[in-house]
C-alpha cells in the first residue's frame, strides 16, 4: 500500500470512528438511568478503543474518594474504593489530563491496579485513562485496559476516548442530578403518610376529652409511625449510596454458608412465633466468594425477613444454596400467599408495595431495592418467581472467587 493510500485509509477509519461517536453520543443522552448509562459508556469505550476491558470510576466530592461504578468483563468490582495516591485514576483526577501507561510494572502510579488485578484475576499490560470533565470539574475517570491486538494505545485512541469521556461526563452528571431529584421527590412523597399520622394523632392526644387509654393508644401509633420514618430515611440513604456507587463494598474472602446460617439464626425467633417452619439445605463447605460479609448478611436478612412477614401461620420457608461452575446460587422460598403477576415486574422498584399489603405488613418498600443493589455490586443477579396463592422464590447468584 502506497503512502497516499495509507493516509486515505487512516482518514476513512477516523471518519468512521467519529461517526460512531456521534451515534454513541445520541444513545448516551437517551437515558437518565445511571446504571444503564454507565454500562453503555464502558461498552462504547471498549468498542472504540478495542480494549479488553473498560471501567468507570466516579469521584465522591464529599469524601474525596474514587469508586469503581461500572466495568466490562470484571464482575464484582463495583464500589471498590480507588485511592488517589498510587493509582492511575488518582493521577488523572489530580492533573485533569489523559494518561497512557505502557510499562505498569515500573510505574508507581500503577500500585493500586496490582491489587485490582489480584482481585479480578486479570493481568494489565497497558492502560489508557481519560478524565470525565463536566462544567470544568473532574467528576471521574474512564479507563481502557489492554488493546486486544496486543499493541499499545495510540494518540488516536487517546483522542477518541477523550471525546467519549467529555460526552459521557455531561450525560453522567445529568443522570446523577436527575436521580437525586427523583429520589428526593420519592422520599418526600413516601414520608407524607406517616408524618400526617404523627401530626394528626399528636394533635388528638392534646384534646381534653381524650381518655388515658386512648392517649396511650395514640402514643403507640405515633411511636410506630416515627420508627417507620426513621427506618425509611436510613434505607433511603443506604440506597442512595448504593445506586451512586459511593457505598463502600469490602473485597474480602467470604464464607457464604456462614453468612446464610447466621442470618437464619437471627430470624428463627420471628418465624417460630408465627409457627413458620424454616428448612435449610446449605452445604457446610462451599467455595468462597469475594465481597462484603456484612452486606451479604443484609441481603439474606432482607429476603428472610420478607418471607417471615408475608407468610401465614403454619407456612414454610426453605433456604437452599449450591455451587455451580462459575457461581454460587442461593434461594429463599416460601409457601406464603405469593405475588400477583402484575406486581412481579415492579417488585425490585423503590418504594413498591404489593397492593393490598400496605396495612397488613409493615415496611418501607426499599428492602428489595437495596438487596438488588448489593447483589449487583458483587457482580451477581437476583430474580423472583411466584404464582399468586403458591408462594414465592427469590434467587440470587454470586461469582465464585477466582483462585
Amino acid at each position: 500500500m502506497g503512502n497516499s493510500e495509507h493516509v486515505e485509509s487512516g482518514l476513512k477509519r477516523r471518519v468512521a470512528h467519529l461517526e460512531r461517536l456521534i451515534e454513541i453520543s445520541r444513545s448516551l443522552n437517551s437515558t437518565l438511568v445511571l446504571s444503564t448509562l454507565l454500562h453503555n459508556i464502558v461498552e462504547a469505550a471498549q468498542e472504540i478503543s478495542n480494549a479488553a476491558e473498560c471501567s468507570i470510576m466516579l469521584l465522591d466530592r464529599k469524601s474525596g474518594q474514587l469508586h469503581f461504578t461500572a466495568a466490562t468483563n470484571l464482575p464484582g468490582v463495583r464500589a471498590i474504593v480507588v485511592p488517589m495516591e498510587g493509582s492511575v485514576a488518582g493521577w488523572v483526577v489530580k492533573h485533569g489530563e489523559p494518561l497512557v501507561v505502557t510499562d505498569p510494572a515500573r510505574d508507581p502510579r500503577f500500585h493500586f491496579s496490582r491489587t485490582a488485578d489480584a482481585i479480578s484475576d486479570f493481568e494489565t499490560h497497558t492502560i489508557l485513562a481519560v478524565p470525565l470533565i463536566a462544567r470544568d470539574e473532574v467528576i471521574g475517570v474512564l479507563e481502557a485496559v489492554n488493546k486486544q491486538d496486543g499493541e499499545n494505545f495510540t494518540q488516536e485512541d487517546v483522542e477518541l476516548l477523550s471525546v467519549l469521556g467529555n460526552q459521557a461526563a455531561v450525560a453522567v452528571q445529568n443522570a446523577i442530578l436527575f436521580q437525586q431529584s427523583d429520589l428526593i421527590s420519592e422520599i418526600v412523597h413516601e414520608m407524607r403518610t406517616p408524618l400526617t399520622s404523627v401530626i394528626a394523632y399528636a394533635d388528638l392526644m392534646q384534646r381534653p376529652e381524650i381518655t388515658k387509654e386512648q392517649c396511650a393508644q395514640f402514643a403507640a401509633i405515633v411511636q410506630r409511625e416515627a420508627a417507620r420514618i426513621s427506618e425509611m430515611t436510613t434505607n433511603f440513604l443506604d440506597l442512595a449510596r448504593l445506586e451512586s456507587g459511593r457505598a463502600s463494598i469490602a473485597q474480602d474472602e467470604v464464607d457464604l454458608s456462614t453468612v446464610i446460617l447466621m442470618a437464619i439464626n437471627v430470624i428463627l425467633p420471628q418465624a417460630e412465633s408465627k409457627d413458620i417452619e424454616v428448612a435449610v439445605d446449605v452445604p457446610v463447605m462451599m467455595p468462597p466468594v469475594r465481597g462484603d460479609a456484612q452486606r451479604l448478611h443484609q441481603v439474606m436478612l432482607n429476603l428472610l425477613s420478607n418471607a417471615v412477614k408475608y407468610c401465614r401461620e403454619g407456612d414454610k420457608i426453605t433456604v437452599t444454596a449450591r455451587a455451580e461452575e462459575d457461581h454460587l446460587v442461593v434461594s429463599v422460598s416460601d409457601t406464603g400467599p405469593g405475588i400477583p403477576a402484575d406486581s412481579l415486574p415492579h417488585i425490585f422498584e423503590r418504594f413498591y408495595r404489593v397492593p393490598g399489603t400496605e396495612k397488613s405488613v409493615v415496611g418501607t418498600g426499599l428492602g428489595l431495592s437495596i438487596t438488588q443493589q448489593i447483589v449487583e455490586a458483587h457482580g451477581g443477579e437476583i430474580t423472583v418467581e411466584s404464582e399468586e396463592g403458591h408462594g414465592a422464590t427469590f434467587t440470587f447468584t454470586l461469582p465464585r472467587m477466582q483462585s
